[in-house]
């Protein structure tokens, strides 16, 4: 009995932690945790990657996909929106996950003026980018590869 009842432990053990690193190794979904991939992931689009400079207006943290009425979902993460004026208008810039972004060694903050390369998309209804690089001075903060593919994910793994 108690073999029977050790061996029970050892497989529920295994199943528990077994599973954990499988799904550790699986992208997020947009409604999913931790903003792994954004909700505009999918619509990052290198046919239309420009290049914009302006002046850091404000930061703001924005809720992720999945939002539920009434407070985040257990496990979610903010992003981080830029709002940037330039010469021709003001534009949100998404950039990633705070969790990512605050990890980073470029810091950015109101008054900065910046360099972002990324996808424009229509977010809300409203012009925006969909960030891959952000410049400032000499500094470089890298957010996604050449074809729009986070960074982050997978990020502790590297």
């Amino acid at each position: 009995m108690k073999k029977r009842v050790t061996m029970v432990a050892a497989a529920a053990l295994l199943g528990l932690f077994g599973g954990a690193g499988a799904m550790a190794q699986q992208p997020s979904s947009p409604q999913g945790r931790g903003m792994g991939r954004m909700a505009y992931t999918g619509m990052y689009d290198v046919k239309t990657v420009e290049t914009v400079r302006g002046e850091v207006v404000s930061i703001d943290r924005v809720a992720p996909a999945g939002m539920m009425q009434g407070g985040m979902m257990q496990g979610t993460h903010y992003g981080v929106r830029l709002t940037v004026k330039t010469a021709r208008e003001t534009i949100s810039v998404h950039l990633g996950p705070a969790w990512y972004i605050e990890n980073q060694a470029v810091k950015i903050a109101p008054k900065d003026e910046i360099e972002v390369e990324g996808s424009r998309i229509t977010f809300d209804g409203k012009p925006a980018l969909v960030a891959a690089q952000v410049r400032k001075g000499n500094e470089v903060l890298t957010l996604r590869d050449a074809n729009g593919f986070p960074v982050w994910v997978g990020w502790r793994r590297r």
